[in-house]
């Protein structure tokens, strides 16, 4: 009776520094065949441990800038330390056509960019149980000056303030239990009414005619009660 649409929904997953969202993205994507995460581009220097083409498409500025004057990116910014970061048109457009449901792990200015052209997109914000929590994780990498982590911090407030754009949020102080949060919030917005392309009812003629004679009812008569 119900035709749901045949392309994928489009997922945005942000959060604070340090608040575990790629995590949390990698374990979603474990459990649902369905999911695919559509890898960004960005002009940082790759980290330890990081792979181009998995994590991110590693280029050059001149590079990444030629692709914004050819408008190949979904949305593009320039954020923390004067680094490009986009998403692609082209790799977005075709999963979302074969029917998967699309992960973007992007910031907030990319998220708000996308929501303006897609109403639809479902936005997740993902958040540390606390800033001390941050603090002692950006400490244990060791690997930022103080002036760095100062950054982060700054980053980390200014985009804690636009939660309310955003449709749902998801502290995320235990792995499992964030994830399988996140789960229901896919789940249930699969079974919004504006989701659905098409409802299908037969007219009541053609219900009570199949009930009637439906083998299961033996073709008895059905009895009716005053």
């Amino acid at each position: 009776m119900i035709k749901r649409k045949k392309s994928g929904e489009l997922i945005i997953i942000s959060g604070t520094t340090c608040a575990g969202k790629g995590t949390v993205v990698k374990e979603l994507l474990k459990r649902n065949e369905n999911l695919k995460v559509s890898i960004s581009y960005t002009t940082r220097a790759k980290r330890d441990g990081e792979i181009d083409g998995e994590d991110y498409f590693f280029v050059q500025t001149d590079e990444f800038e030629n692709m914004i004057a050819n408008g190949e990116f979904l949305e593009y910014a320039k954020v923390q330390y004067d680094k490009y970061y986009g998403t692609s048109k082209t790799q977005v457009k075709k999963m979302l056509d074969d029917g998967y449901d699309v992960i973007l792990e992007i910031d907030v200015q990319g998220a708000q960019q996308i929501k303006e052209m897609f109403p639809q997109t479902i936005l997740i914000f993902i958040m540390a149980p606390s800033m001390s929590e941050v603090k002692r994780r950006i400490k244990a990498r060791g690997k930022e000056t103080k002036e760095q982590i100062i950054e982060r911090f700054t980053v980390a407030y200014r985009e804690i303030n636009e939660i309310s754009k955003y449709n749902y949020v998801v502290v995320n102080d235990n792995l499992d239990d964030t994830v399988s949060k996140v789960e229901a919030i896919l789940i249930s917005e699969k079974c919004r009414v504006d989701r659905i392309e098409e409802i299908s009812v037969e007219n009541q003629e053609e219900i009570i005619h199949e009930f009637l004679i439906d083998k299961d009812f033996n073709n008895e008569p059905l009895k009716i009660e005053d």
